[in-house]
């Protein structure tokens, strides 16, 4: 069988690791775009240090470019998208736009267009950007949910747990309903799944992905929120005093009371708003719906994950903070809070982290247009 051409669009934490997973599988050529880091990627590979994979010293995919446009010669049968999603900077389509215009639209079919990427209602923009084309087929868009506890720990250096999941679905606009895949649907999931190693992470096919993807960005609603607006590491939050073993930080016994009964409660009410959120939405209180035991399974799954002495892995969105980096406000906070009074839900406390995100964004942004401007001088 003949490998088939894949491009990955960006070598972050999540893109590093699972381009990774597709090139150990030997199904693909490996096209990889490394925009901020082409230089060190191309000269020295990437450096990760996994729990899952071991210790994987210069990894490099078969090319490495340093823009999509450079990328934009050949047919691929899957482009792969595992930039942040902040449309308020820039647009996907506008990262894609050279796939998405001539020459390149002219000369290839549209891939299949997979997104790794946090937030709701992400597909909307691409969706529309394809179907502007003109094309006799429907755009082919591939969502999901990513489960990876994984952080860029310098420009090519990535630090990643034992964990890396992948809930995946075809994107069918204004549709939350249909709970059965076609056979060309199922099939285009499929061959996605059979491109990854094997042993290299979980996959999941689910006939319905938004209700998925809301799942997911439930976590990110209330857990990137208390990290971010606090900046402070979720082991804060959940990990005890040490014992034996030195670490930091932990949840101090002077006033671990309170933080139990307000912080995590804080944390609860925000996942409950959600659950509000997704049944306005269609989303039943079912496995294959949006179960409320989410709520307290998260938990107790977040207490697991976070309160071992190995525990390091902090929410991208505080990293993006602490970087000076534009943060996925809009897609992860703002698009809940515009579902919820598209719908009459009230949500008041993802608007007040909404709001308080909002600020933030607004400096980083100012930060770095002035630096964009001082540099042009």
């Amino acid at each position: 069988m003949a490998q088939q051409e894949i491009l990955v669009v960006g070598t972050g934490a999540v893109g590093t690791i699972y381009a990774y997973s597709l090139h150990q599988s030997d199904k693909v050529r490996l096209t990889v775009v490394a925009r901020g880091n082409y230089e060190l990627v191309q000269e020295h590979g990437m450096y990760i240090k996994s729990r899952r994979f071991g210790n994987v010293e210069a990894w490099k995919p078969d090319r490495v470019v340093n823009s999509i446009s450079s990328a934009a010669d050949r047919q691929y049968s899957h482009v792969i998208l595992a930039t942040k999603c902040v449309p308020e900077v820039i647009k996907t389509s506008d990262i894609l736009k050279p796939l998405l215009s001539a020459p390149y639209s002219d000369r290839f079919e549209q891939p299949v267009y997979v997104l790794l990427q946090n937030g709701l209602n992400i597909e909307v923009d691409l969706y529309r950007a394809i179907k502007s084309l003109g094309t006799p087929n429907e755009p082919r868009i591939i969502n999901a949910g990513v489960y990876v506890f994984a952080n860029l720990i310098s420009a090519n250096v990535v630090e990643h747990g034992p964990f890396a999941r992948l809930d995946i679905g075809i994107y069918r606009p204004d549709d939350h309903t249909t709970m059965v895949n076609s056979p060309v649907e199922q099939q285009t999931l499929e061959q996605l799944k059979g491109l990854f190693h094997v042993c290299a992470l979980y996959i999941n096919i689910y006939p319905e992905i938004q209700r998925r993807k809301f799942a997911k960005n439930m976590l990110n609603i209330a857990y990137a929120a208390c990290a971010c607006l606090t900046r402070c590491s979720l082991t804060s939050l959940f990990r005890p005093p040490p014992t034996n073993i030195a670490y930091e930080p932990y949840l101090e016994p002077a006033t671990a009371d309170r933080v139990n009964l307000y912080t995590r409660k804080w944390i609860e009410d925000i996942l409950n708003e959600c659950i509000c959120l997704g049944r306005a939405m269609g989303f039943p209180d079912s496995e294959d719906g949006l179960p409320s035991s989410i709520v307290e399974s998260s938990m107790k799954t977040s207490e697991k994950n976070y309160s071992g002495p190995e525990s390091n892995h902090n929410p991208s969105t505080l990293l993006d903070i602490e970087q000076g980096a534009p943060i996925e406000v809009e897609v992860i906070w703002g698009e809940a809070v515009r579902l919820a009074k598209e719908r009459n839900v009230e949500v008041p406390r993802i608007e007040m982290a909404y709001a308080m995100l909002l600020l933030v964004q607004n400096q980083i942004l100012l930060r770095r247009n002035k630096s964009a401007k001082e540099a042009q001088k």
